[in-house]
């Protein structure tokens, strides 16, 4: 099988047991379990994160909220250039533009990370979302979470696009996919129709926006032990992991 996740609150979250089951579960059945971290977390910050080895190192990322799609070796994230090139061309120079278009909008704030093909921002207290109207007739998707991020994106890209790319280009099953979130900048995943975790503590927004999917199953445990229930939910493996409340 193989396990394509979000971090912050997904694979990162949950019960310190429910995360220590799972990660030494994957490590057990590896390579035969595969995992890929789907997230807007960016490069170095994925680098970082398994740099000592205590969370276990996936082989590709879909990063950046789907705008980067790379193989993961040697401790870094290096990038796929022909998966890329789609999603660098729908790019082009949006960034100046959405950039100068947002620049001094009340309660928005450009997040520091070193950006490749979009922009996030966080918001907070005087935002406005019509603000956002500026960017009309720009071939972008915006996409707010978590009540307070804002990610510009280019038109058609987002985690679920990606990762259909990665695992058409890898040959891989996609009943054996479980796909793993908690805000709703992972609806795209669930959007996919590929088997999908929605954990526990999951935003509302994202629980109310799933809930006619067939395969987005709504988990009682939060993080990690949200994915293990759902890998046993859906018989993806013949011995899932076993996590204890």
């Amino acid at each position: 099988m193989v396990l394509a996740t979000d971090l912050d609150g997904t694979f990162l979250g949950g019960t310190a047991a429910a995360r220590k089951t799972l990660y030494d579960w994957l490590r057990a059945h590896a390579p035969h379990t595969r995992l890929i971290f789907v997230t807007g977390r960016d490069p170095d910050f994925i680098s970082a994160l398994c740099a000592n080895g205590d969370i276990p190192a996936p082989e590709y990322v879909i990063g950046d909220v789907g705008t980067t799609i790379a193989r993961f070796s040697d401790g870094r994230v290096q990038p796929l250039d022909d998966l890329e090139a789609p999603i660098a061309d729908a790019w082009r120079d949006h960034g100046e533009t959405v950039r100068d278009r947002l620049r001094g909008i009340s309660g928005l704030t450009l997040q520091t990370a070193p950006f490749r093909y979009r922009l996030s921002y966080e918001y907070g207290a005087g935002f406005d979302p019509d603000s956002l109207g500026v960017l009309h007739g720009l071939d972008v998707d915006i996409l707010i979470s978590h009540g307070c991020f804002v990610d510009i994106l280019p038109k058609g890209v987002s985690k679920g696009p990606s990762l259909l790319r990665l695992i058409a280009h890898l040959g891989l099953p996609a009943d054996k996919v479980l796909v793993a979130g908690d805000t709703l900048n992972d609806l795209s995943m669930f959007q996919t129709g590929l088997h999908g975790a929605v954990v526990g503590g999951a935003e509302a927004e994202l629980l109310t926006a799933t809930r006619g999917l067939p395969r987005a199953r709504h988990c009682a445990e939060h993080g990690a032990g949200g994915i293990a229930e759902a890998i046993a939910a859906f018989s993806l493996h013949p011995n899932p992991p076993k996590v204890t409340s």
